[in-house]
């Protein structure tokens, strides 16, 4: 058996965010004020032509999320091989989503890097949680779980729900609650301004060997809404990564910022797009790590060699 080290590492995943162009027409990057990353990796980091920007802080690898298949990446097939490090769209002949199908579902349960922590003896969790109605979707047969909870359920992990969120041991999708509030009916829900929910997701991560946390309305702003709102929903992801950062145990942690497939970078489209998506590292042998990044599958590789688990 495996035996894990001291180490921990957070992956904080953003549906459909890709590199793309310097057109401000269309690239809300090339609008949005996002003084953290621009303070990182300076101008234009968001252009797919940059290439990986290596700093002693942190690095940025453009990452092929197509990985060899024709078509556009899909919600599926893209967290999948995240988490399992294989490249699912090619096992099962094709890119696929939102929801896994029968072919996806079974490499998911097959083994995943939360099924592998927690063989190791290590506390794993996905960190985003669910309300009581989805819940009971999913019981009834209505809804069907994505990669990300479905990767964390065959490891026997519980996803986390209100009471998570409630008492710190989860951070919202929205970030700060705020949507408990004023769409789910929980007003005693407590909210975060952006850079506390940041900073609760480095408490997080300290108490678990491997944390993933999954932010989905990234995507969503790129299938629908306007070119400002897409670029005011990058300032908040700015602000969120700025508290983050702050309060990261860079000796001890590896955080991982990466996307499954290009959404949002191109608002001329609703669909998802073939562009490269950004990966950053940051802390613990970020520059190294960087090294060994291409593609979608090689992110599990970088969580194995933080914490010591077997590579594949």
């Amino acid at each position: 058996m495996a035996q894990l080290n001291d180490k921990h590492v957070l992956i904080f995943f953003l549906d459909g965010v890709g590199l793309g162009e310097a057109d401000p027409a269309r690239n809300p990057f090339a609008t949005a004020v996002l003084p953290h990353l621009t303070t990182l990796f300076g101008p234009d980091w968001y252009l797919a032509s940059r290439g990986a920007i290596l700093t002693d802080k942190a690095s940025l690898i453009p990452t092929d999320a197509n990985l060899g298949l024709p078509g556009r990446p899909q919600s599926a097939t893209g967290p999948a091989a995240i988490l399992t490090g294989r490249n699912v769209p090619q096992l099962v002949g094709e890119h696929y989503g939102p929801k896994p199908n029968t072919a996806v579902a079974d490499i998911i349960r097959q083994g995943s890097l939360f099924q592998e922590v927690v063989a190791a003896g290590g506390q794993a969790a996905l960190i985003t949680p669910y309300p009581p109605g989805y819940f009971a979707a999913i019981d009834s047969g209505r809804r069907l779980l994505s990669s990300v909870p479905l990767a964390a359920a065959s490891a026997g992990l519980s996803l986390r729900t209100l009471e998570d969120l409630r008492n710190g041991r989860a951070v919202s999708p929205d970030f700060t609650a705020q949507g408990w509030r004023d769409h789910l009916g929980y007003p005693d829900i407590p909210t975060l301004t952006l850079a506390q929910a940041g900073a609760q997701m480095a408490a997080i991560a300290q108490t678990h060997h491997f944390s993933f946390f999954e932010h989905w309305p990234s995507d969503v702003r790129g299938h629908r809404g306007t070119l400002a709102e897409a670029a005011a929903h990058l300032e908040s992801i700015d602000a969120v990564l700025g508290g983050l950062l702050k309060a990261w145990d860079e000796t001890n942690g590896l955080l991982i910022v990466t996307s499954d497939h290009g959404n949002i970078e191109d608002k001329d489209s609703r669909s998802h797009t073939r562009n490269p998506v950004p990966t950053i590292l940051a802390g613990a042998n970020q520059a190294a790590l960087a090294s060994q990044i291409n593609n979608l599958t090689d992110i599990a590789t970088a969580v194995r060699t933080t914490l010591g688990l077997p590579l594949k």
